[in-house]
C-alpha cells in the first residue's frame, strides 16, 4: 500500500511546511484544518479544507469539524476487510493514509499563574486525540504522527517506499496512545484538583522522560528520569547543570535530599548529604559561614557527598568547595569567580535550581511510594513547626538560645532516616543517627559522631521515646535541651530523668517518620 491522502492538524507547526511540502511533491494529498491549513496556503502547499471532505462547515468556534464519518471512516475502515470496502464504496468515502495531529496546549495553559476555568476547558482537545486514537487503533493500514521527531522518519520512508513499515506504525501507534493517555491524565487531575478529592477512586499521573541513566542503584540496574508536567521552581526537576558529568540515579536522590532540607531555611543554610540521609546542616550570616559549619559537622563523611545551598556560591565559598572531593554543588547561582574555580574539576556537577534563596517550607505535595503490585500515596511532610506549638514538659524552660537550636534541629530530623536522632550546636548538628531499628542506638551513633560537641548541645528526636533511656544518655553526654513529640505511654519517665538532669524537654505532638 501506500500514503495516497494525509490529514494533518497541528497546534505546533515546527517543521510542518516542509514536511507537507514534501509530502506534496511524492503526490500526497493533504487534507487539513482551521490554522494549519491557513499557513499550508500561505506557503504555497497544496491542501484542500477539511469541509470539502466532510460536506459541512466548521463551526462552534472550530470545535467540531473532524468529527464526521467521511475522516473516521477514511481512517478507521480495515483495508483488506470486504465488508469495510463495500460500506466505503457505497458511501462514496475514501481512505485517509496519514495522520498528523498535536494537540491544543492544556499543560501549558494550567502552568500560567493566571489561568482561568474557562480558559483550560477551552484548551482541552477533542477532535485531536479522536483522530489520533482512530489512526493509531488502525495502524495495521494507517501512518500516525503526534511528535515532530517523527517527521524525518516518516519522510524518509515514503520517499524510499511510498508508505511507512509496519515496525514504523506500531511505534508511533504506542506514542500516540501514551501521548493521549498522559493528556488525559492530566485533564483528570486538573479537574480533580479543583474539586478537592486527593485520592480518587483511580489515581492516574503522568510523567515525562527527562533522560535515561546509566545504571540505577546499581550497575546491574537499568534506569531513568522523568519529572511531572509543569513542576514548580526549586526542584532537581527544574535544574540547570552548568558543569560536569551526567547525573546518575544515586546523585539525583541525594540531590532531592539535600534541596528539601535546605529549603526548610529562610536564612542562609548549607547542607551536605550522603546516602540520602543529612551529614551535616549549617546556618550563618552568609553562605560561607553556612559552609564552614556544615564541613565542620563532618568533615569525614562529607567526602564523596552533596552540597546544597540555598544562596549564590561565591569566589571564597568555592574555594573551600574546590578542597574537597564533592559529586554535586547545588544553589541558587553561582558568582562567574566560582564557577571558575569549580569548574577546574572535570567531573564535580554544577546545578543551579532557580529559587532557593526565596524559597522557605513548602506547600504539601502527593508522594508516590510503589509497592510490589501497586502504590501508596500521602501528602508529603510540610508541617512547618513555630515556637508558640512547643509545649515545654520540664520543670526548667529553655532558654532563648536552646529554643533557637531546638527549631533547628527539628527542621534536619525531619529529613533523617527513621529512627533519628540529630544534636545540634552552635547552629550547626553536630551528630545525626539515622536508619536504626531502636531510638537508643540512633542516639548512641549521634552522641558518638558528636564526641566532646555534645556538651551543651540540643537533641532532636523524630519521634517519641518509648522509656527514660535515651535522655539518661543524653543527660551522660551533657546534652541541655531536647525536643520531641511526646505521646508515649512513658513520657513521664521521660519526664522525670529530664527533671533529674536538669534538662529542658518540649513536645511538639507531631512526629516525623521518615521511612
Amino acid at each position: 500500500m501506500a500514503i495516497k491522502r494525509a490529514l494533518i492538524s497541528v497546534f505546533d507547526k515546527t517543521g510542518i511546511v516542509e514536511f507537507a511540502s514534501e509530502l506534496s511533491k511524492l503526490g500526497v494529498e493533504i487534507i487539513s484544518t482551521g490554522g494549519t491549513l491557513s499557513l499550508l496556503k500561505d506557503k504555497g502547499v497544496p491542501v484542500i479544507g477539511i469541509s470539502e471532505v466532510t460536506g459541512f462547515p466548521e463551526i462552534m468556534d472550530g470545535r467540531v469539524k473532524t468529527l464526521h464519518p467521511n475522516v473516521h471512516g477514511g481512517l478507521l475502515a480495515v483495508r483488506d476487510n470486504e465488508e469495510h470496502q463495500a460500506s466505503m464504496k457505497e458511501l462514496g468515502l475514501e481512505y485517509i493514509d496519514l495522520v498528523v495531529v498535536n494537540l491544543y496546549p492544556f499543560a501549558e495553559t494550567i502552568a500560567k499563574p493566571d489561568v482561568t476555568y474557562e480558559d483550560a476547558i477551552e484548551n482541552i482537545d477533542i477532535g485531536g486525540p479522536t483522530m489520533l486514537r482512530s489512526a493509531a487503533k488502525n495502524h495495521a493500514f494507517v501512518s500516525v504522527i503526534v511528535d515532530t521527531t517523527d517527521y524525518a522518519k516518516v519522510l524518509e520512508e515514503v520517499q524510499e517506499t511510498g508508505d511507512t513499515t509496519l515496525e514504523t506504525r506500531k511505534r508511533l501507534a504506542a506514542k500516540v496512545f501514551r501521548h493521549t493517555g498522559a493528556y488525559d491524565a492530566l485533564i483528570g487531575d486538573y479537574l480533580t484538583g479543583l474539586q478537592g478529592e486527593p485520592y480518587p477512586e483511580r489515581y492516574t499521573v503522568t510523567y515525562e522522560k527527562m533522560q535515561e541513566l546509566r545504571y540505577g542503584e546499581n550497575p546491574h540496574q537499568s534506569a531513568a528520569f522523568y519529572r511531572t508536567p509543569n513542576a514548580a521552581a526549586g526542584n532537581i526537576t527544574t535544574a540547570e547543570q552548568l558543569h560536569g558529568k551526567e547525573l546518575s540515579y544515586n546523585n539525583i536522590n541525594d540531590a532531592n535530599t539535600a534541596l528539601q532540607i535546605v529549603k526548610e531555611f529562610s536564612e542562609p543554610a548549607v547542607v551536605a548529604v550522603k546516602h540520602m540521609n543529612p551529614c551535616g546542616v549549617g546556618i550563618g550570616t552568609n553562605v560561607l559561614e553556612a559552609y564552614t559549619k556544615a564541613y565542620n559537622a563532618d568533615p569525614t563523611s562529607i567526602f564523596g557527598g552533596i552540597v546544597a545551598a540555598n544562596r549564590a556560591i561565591d569566589e571564597a565559598t568555592a574555594q573551600l568547595l574546590h578542597e574537597i572531593f564533592l559529586e554535586i554543588v547545588i544553589a541558587p547561582d553561582f558568582t562567574p569567580e566560582a564557577l571558575e574555580i569549580l569548574a577546574k574539576k572535570k567531573n564535580i556537577r554544577l546545578l543551579k535550581v532557580a529559587g532557593l534563596d526565596t524559597i522557605a517550607g513548602r506547600e504539601s505535595q502527593p508522594v508516590i511510594t510503589t509497592v510490589e503490585g501497586g502504590m501508596l500515596v500521602q501528602a508529603s511532610d510540610a508541617y512547618q513547626l513555630t515556637e508558640a506549638d512547643l509545649k515545654v514538659v520540664s520543670e526548667r524552660q529553655p532558654t532563648a538560645e536552646e529554643m533557637k537550636q531546638l527549631l533547628f534541629a527539628w527542621k534536619v530530623v525531619k529529613h533523617v532516616k527513621s529512627n533519628a536522632i540529630v544534636l545540634v550546636a552552635d547552629d550547626m548538628t553536630v551528630g545525626v543517627g539515622a536508619g536504626q531499628m531502636n531510638r537508643v542506638g540512633a542516639a548512641k551513633i549521634a552522641i558518638e559522631q558528636a564526641g566532646e560537641k555534645s556538651k551543651g548541645s540540643v537533641l532532636s528526636s523524630d519521634a517519641f521515646f518509648p522509656m527514660g533511656d535515651t535522655l539518661e544518655m543524653a543527660a551522660k553526654a551533657g546534652i541541655t535541651a531536647v525536643i520531641q513529640p511526646g505521646g508515649s505511654i512513658k513520657d513521664e519517665e521521660s519526664i522525670r530523668v529530664a527533671n533529674e538532669n536538669g534538662i529542658a524537654m518540649v513536645m511538639t505532638g507531631v512526629r516525623h517518620f521518615k521511612h
